[in-house]
């Protein structure tokens, strides 16, 4: 339509436009007389009457008029005091339109140009009023008057009212930008019925299609509803309106209005007035008395002419009338608009309306040099029609063809555009590339700010959201925003950022989302349309341009066995011959099976590689779990050769000592950059998280021009950097995700997957998968060619947020919480969620269980059981009571976070300072040699929740030394046995000593085994004795109770538990539910508004007090912390490298031994965790839990050292030679520590500190140098 528009608006004569002005209008028209329009102004309420009169002529507009209401609007235009503009007619009437006898004086299609051009331009300079407008109408709002009514911001009515669209009736279209206002209002479908069937209306009809906001019976009731309004701020009232979007759907008010101007001319003719024209219509009425006739007839009662009916009855959409409609909902619809081989395109629209694609007519904003996909094609057409759409698309499909697309409308149109991306890497990349195609292009990623008035922005989602609460005038210029990885949205971390942006960005603004395949793509789609009430599609293929073909490799085996084929189909004989090695190998002996473990990987790799070579598959792309197994694997290939020729070599010299000329010679000499160059020369690449950035970009351009051959990186590579290769392989099927080993889900092996096939080079895909455990066919077909993970809400609230929401007036904190994407997933669940709890319920009521009373006080028994011998077993873990019988060769029972390890001989103890400086008491640990599943200590058992015992006796272990502390004890036997530490130095040695503990036993059976706490270990504590004496008897009883003679116990004790089962689900539906219902999170606002309250952030009537204003100038850490440190003058007595190391511990994310700090270092520290400690009596006294040690220990010392000597001016080599931190870690924690540093220099700014600012902009200047800040090679 809108292409259509703007063609027909360029076939017509130029003649009417470039002899029209508003002065030779105004002169024209003011000699049309009759009537007036004047305005009242009262500067104390804030509200003005615009008052329309032409007695006997139901105030229809003469010329005249329309001259003096541009002279009413310019005098609005700069009232300052002004809340809210009302617009009404007098007598009784609101407006008849134009008066007819003016009209019909119109002899020529320049005047009716110039007349219908000075009133578009009347309404929408109304329209653009800062105040709220009102329409009040009584009586008659006929014709033209309509769309005079549709141009104010809101429409009231008094009963009685009929509001008739006749335009079509006499013969005429609307002119004054009416149809625009109207499709706004009503939507697209209803306004064509309405118009083109010259409906109408009562007030009540009307308002039940959206054009009346309220009807009232007597005027008081109208002047009641004006106060509404004069209760807020003048400011508030005119930012509301400022945030809501005026601007419709497809075309500009402008060019709407100059579209229907345009076409009105053209209906009159060229001698034709548009009454003359109507007198073709034998009913249509054509002069100023048949107007007052057809008013009289129609306030006479007498029943309308069925052309006329009162009260048109609208159906929005029909879903049994469109078979392509999927899904109907309360405020939005579903429908498929294609779906084909490759491809599905339907799009989420409001209800009422109608959404029309069309092809674009002109030159496209940008061509490419190649055909493009289905997929891209629907996408770009969607963008050309001004309409959001979601890309859904596998990794390296072309999704950024969109994008691209996207950015060259909005540079064509003038418009301003945002591209962000999930990680500052990204964002530079793609400043890069598209600078390169677009040049007026800017960067803003927080360190750095490039071009910042530049038509394309590259910023990080963080940066927007700050926009947006502060309210950044950029956001009135934007036209476009382009959210690249949307799906990373799930992310538990930042994924909250995502949602508040979204949702805070302004309506008028359109969307480009970029996403890996994401099953629930709709759904999405649908919140956008509801939260910003407008059209968003979905374009969606699965279609790879290079597909894939999937091998497995099992460890030891006799080589790569194809599972899925190019064409998707998994082969079950190959997949169980590939097993069959596994289980082959799994029949070895214990031993040998945990050296394999730990030595074959490497060897392995280095065969698989070295069939990637000779099958000519390279480059290869080598994805492990663990930054240590990276640049091991590369170690193993150390003397192997990649790049033969010379020239290669030579061009990999030469880009890494020019990127790396920006560093002073000290830095070139670090071992991690003379390490890297000799693998680089080979071909062969390291990329992860610990590696230093400028080596990580070095390592991405030389892999972009082919010059290396095998890379190893970790997953975070796939996360969109576009570097595919030919061959990717995984070098295990496991990852450890922080709590659990497990199998890598089917969204992450799509996503790495994704990077092998390169479009244009490659006719397949390879993908190599190395197992070292057997896994079902299940759990490989679900791996392999299972959907992608579903993008669900991470939502969660944070104080940042609250205050930012309190300090916009007008805006509850609820606000963002109602409009999440959380609260909208949880919406669609509650029927079906009600539902289960109610069969639940009806379940649990009728499951019987015999003597149910008695079986209660039997596990009640239970329960006190366990907790008077956890209540013995606390003290007998203590260091004084325990440690004298902690020898060597002392076998004892382990228990480690409710994980059952088994008996284990000990092999000594350790006493260890407690990180926290805030406790004098050291931390105790016993080291024991413990039997353990080869497969969660792959690496070494660096990380003690990764650690678990084998699954059976049967199954495959290994044994380790490990160290646990004491709490983990869980029983101590009398049981000695001989051996020495120096005789479990090989993987046998600590298996054998592990085996001896079991034998011995097994030899002494169901004797006493364990040290009596009195007898033996001579524990003396009166409550001990009593609590040790009350367990025996709990036990007798237990053992003797009464229901244990009953024959049916063990199935009344099952079924007991089987009620405690369902109970227990039970509860769980109820929590889920009350998380759908958001009441789980209202709850948890509310206690954290009573903590902000409590800590004086805001006051009873929430309203933000300097506290709370400094706290929203912090976002990269915790502000409340920090907030309350700095009224706390923590900073003020420290120098600016104690400030920036104490400051560390908010950015700190890597775990490392705790340092030996110096005594001023340990006293800021122990001071920051003394107020950490308040905030969490605070947190807890408010009702909102909170683990406080968890929460003291989340602020982590490990680079306060580190920050201390780079702040004093040591060089980098020095720190990182003392320290066992990745080089690329203790940069990646520097850089965010300058984050902080700004955000603090603003908070202390924010309340005049000079002191404290200072402090911390001198720390902010002497972090910043070196390779700490060395500038991106993408920049």
């Amino acid at each position: 339509m809108m292409l259509l528009a703007r063609q027909f608006m360029r076939g017509l004569s130029t003649d009417w436009r470039s002899s029209y002005s508003p002065e030779k209008a105004r002169e024209y028209l003011s000699k049309f007389a009759g009537g007036s329009v004047t305005v009242k102004k009262d500067d104390e309420s804030g509200i003005a009457k615009v008052l329309i009169q032409h007695e006997g002529k139901k105030n229809a507009f003469s010329g005249k008029m329309m001259v003096d209401l541009s002279l009413v609007l310019e005098e609005l235009t700069t009232w300052d005091a002004g809340r809210v503009v009302v617009v009404e007619g007098s007598k009784g009437d609101f407006c008849s339109g134009a008066d007819l006898n003016f009209v019909q004086q119109i002899s020529n299609p320049n005047d009716g140009y110039m007349m219908n051009t000075f009133m578009g331009s009347n309404l929408r300079r109304l329209r653009k009023l800062p105040m709220v407008t009102i329409a009040n109408a009584q009586g008659f709002v006929l014709g033209g008057a309509t769309e005079l009514y549709c141009a104010c911001d809101i429409r009231t009515a008094k009963h009685g009212t009929q509001i008739g669209f006749i335009q079509a009736r006499m013969g005429i279209s609307p002119g004054w930008a009416g149809a625009s206002r109207i499709v706004e209002t009503i939507g697209r479908s209803r306004a064509i019925e309405v118009l083109a069937a010259s409906s109408l209306f009562s007030a009540e009809g009307a308002q039940k299609i959206g054009l009346i906001n309220f009807i009232y019976n007597e005027d008081l009731e109208f002047d009641k509803y004006l106060t509404k309004f004069t209760r807020n701020t003048v400011g508030a009232i005119r930012s509301c309106k400022q945030m809501v979007d005026t601007v419709g759907e497809v075309l500009t008010t402008e060019e709407k209005h100059t579209a229907e101007r345009d076409i009105f001319v053209q209906m009159n003719g060229d001698n034709k007035t548009a009454v003359k024209h109507a007198d073709t219509d034998a009913d249509a009425p054509d002069s100023d008395h048949e107007l007052d006739d057809l008013l009289a007839h129609l306030g006479s009662g007498v029943p309308l002419p069925e052309s006329l009916e009162s009260e048109q009855k609208l159906v929005p959409i029909d879903p049994e009338n469109a078979e392509t409609i999927t899904e109907m909902a309360s405020n939005f619809y579903r429908k498929t608009i294609n779906v084909s081989d490759n491809c599905v395109h339907e799009v989420v629209a409001p209800v009422g309306v109608e959404v029309e694609l069309f092809e674009r007519q002109t030159e496209p904003a940008k061509s490419f040099p190649f055909e493009l996909d289905e997929f891209q094609k629907r996408a770009i057409n969607c963008v050309d029609n001004n309409q959001s759409v979601l890309v859904s698309a596998h990794t390296s499909a072309g999704k950024t063809v969109v994008a691209l697309y996207a950015i060259a409308l909005a540079l064509k149109e003038k418009q301003r555009v945002i591209y962000t991306s999930p990680i500052k890497a990204l964002s530079n990349q793609k400043y890069r590339e598209l600078d390169e195609q677009f040049g007026d292009v800017g960067l803003m990623t927080g360190d750095v700010t490039l071009n910042p008035d530049s038509s394309c922005i590259v910023m990080t989602t963080e940066i927007l959201r700050s926009m947006l609460y502060r309210g950044s005038p950029l956001m009135h210029e934007i036209g476009w925003v382009i959210f690249d990885e949307v799906h990373y949205m799930r992310d538990k971390e930042r994924g909250v950022v995502w949602e508040e942006t979204i949702i805070m960005l302004p309506h008028n603004v359109h969307f480009v989302f970029l996403s890996a395949t994401i099953p629930n793509a709709s759904q999405f789609a649908s919140w956008i349309c509801t939260l910003h009430s407008q059209p968003c599609h979905v374009v969606y293929t699965d279609y790879r341009p290079t597909p894939l073909q999937h091998f497995i490799y099992p460890v030891n085996g006799a080589g790569l066995y194809e599972v899925v084929n190019t064409g998707g189909v998994f082969n079950e004989r190959k997949f169980a011959d590939a097993m069959a090695c596994l289980s082959v190998n799994d029949s070895t002996d214990a031993a040998s099976k945990s050296r394999k473990i730990t030595l074959a990987q490497e060897s392995n790799v280095s065969v698989i590689i070295r069939t990637i070579m000779e099958r000519d598959m390279l480059p290869c792309i080598v994805f492990s779990f663990s930054r240590k197994e990276c640049e091991g694997y590369a170690n193993v290939l150390r003397e192997v050769d990649y790049n033969k020729d010379f020239n290669s070599k030579k061009a990999v010299e030469t880009v890494f000592n020019m990127a790396l000329e920006i560093l002073t010679p000290e830095d070139r000499a670090l071992p991690q950059v003379t390490t890297l160059l000799p693998f680089l020369v080979r071909g062969i690449g390291v990329h992860h998280s610990g590696l230093l950035p400028i080596l990580k970009e070095v390592v991405e351009l030389l892999f972009g021009e082919g010059l290396i051959k095998v890379l190893f990186a970790t997953e975070t590579f796939a996360m969109g950097l576009n570097m595919p290769a030919r061959t990717v392989l995984f070098t295990s099927a496991r990852k450890f995700d922080g709590k659990d080993n497990r199998w890598i889900t089917s969204g992450e092996y799509i996503q790495m997957s994704g990077r092998a096939g390169r479009r244009g080079k490659d006719d397949k895909g390879v993908v190599i998968l190395m197992c070292d455990q057997a896994m079902s066919s299940d759990v490989a077909k679900n791996l392999i060619k299972g959907k992608a993970d579903p993008l669900n809400s991470q939502f969660r609230l944070t104080y940042n947020m609250i205050l930012n929401l309190l300090r916009v007036e007008g805006v509850e904190p609820d606000f963002i919480l109602k409009k999440s994407f959380f609260h909208f997933q949880n919406q669609e669940t509650i029927p079906a969620m009600a539902n289960k709890i109610a069969l639940k319920k009806a379940e649990i009521k009728s499951f019987e269980v015999p003597r149910e009373n008695d079986i209660y006080g039997f596990f009640e028994l239970e329960r006190t059981i366990k907790n008077v011998d956890n209540a013995i077993k606390t003290v007998i873990r203590e260091p004084r009571h325990s440690a004298p019988y902690l020898t060597v060769g002392r076998i004892i029972r382990i228990v480690h976070n409710g994980v059952d390890f088994g008996y284990c001989p000990v092999i000594g103890t350790e006493a260890r300072d407690n990180p926290d400086p805030t406790r004098s008491e050291r931390d105790h640990f016993v080291k024991v040699v413990i039997k353990c599943d080869p497969e969660t200590v792959r690496g070494g058992p660096s990380c003690m929740d990764r650690v678990r015992p084998p699954a059976s006796s049967e199954a495959a272990c290994c044994a380790e030394v490990l160290l646990f502390k004491f709490d983990s004890i869980d029983e101590i036997t009398k049981v000695l046995i001989k051996f020495s530490e120096k005789k479990i130095e090989t993987a046998e040695q600590r298996l054998t000593a592990a085996k001896q503990a079991d034998g011995v036993l097994q030899r002494l059976g169901n004797q006493n085994i364990y040290l009596h706490p009195i007898e033996n270990m001579k524990i003396k504590d009166k409550k001990f004795a009593e609590d040790l004496e009350s367990l025996k008897k709990l036990k007798e009883r237990y053992a003797n109770h009464e229901l244990r003679n009953d024959p049916g116990f063990k199935r009344i004790y099952q079924r007991y538990e089987d009620k405690l089962k369902l109970q227990a689900e039970l509860r769980a539906l109820q929590q889920e539910f009350k998380k759908a219902q958001s009441e789980t999170l209202l709850a948890e606002l509310e206690a954290r508004k009573r903590v902000l309250r409590r800590l004086e952030y805001c006051t009873e009537g929430d309203i933000i007090t300097q506290k709370g204003r400094v706290a929203c100038e912090i976002s990269a850490a915790d502000e409340l912390l920090l907030t309350e440190m700095i009224f706390g003058n923590v900073f003020k007595e420290l120098d600016a490298a104690t400030a920036a190391a104490l400051l560390s511990c908010f950015v700190c994310q890597e775990n490392s031994s705790s340092p030996q700090l110096a005594d001023e270092l340990s006293g800021a520290l122990r001071t920051m965790q003394s107020y950490a400690r308040r905030i969490a009596a605070a947190t807890l006294d408010a009702r909102l839990e909170i683990d406080v040690d968890e929460y003291v220990g989340s602020f982590r010392p490990h680079v306060m050292d580190i920050v201390y000597k780079w702040i004093e001016g040591q060089s980098f080599s020095d720190i990182c030679s003392s320290t066992d931190i990745f080089e690329g870690s203790i940069i990646r924690c520097l850089r965010r520590l300058e984050e902080l540093l700004r955000e603090m220099v603003g908070a202390a700014c924010s309340i005049g500190n000079e002191t404290m600012q200072a402090t911390f902009e001198e720390a902010r200047k002497k972090l910043k140098r070196d390779i700490v800040f060395a500038a991106s090679l993408y920049i």
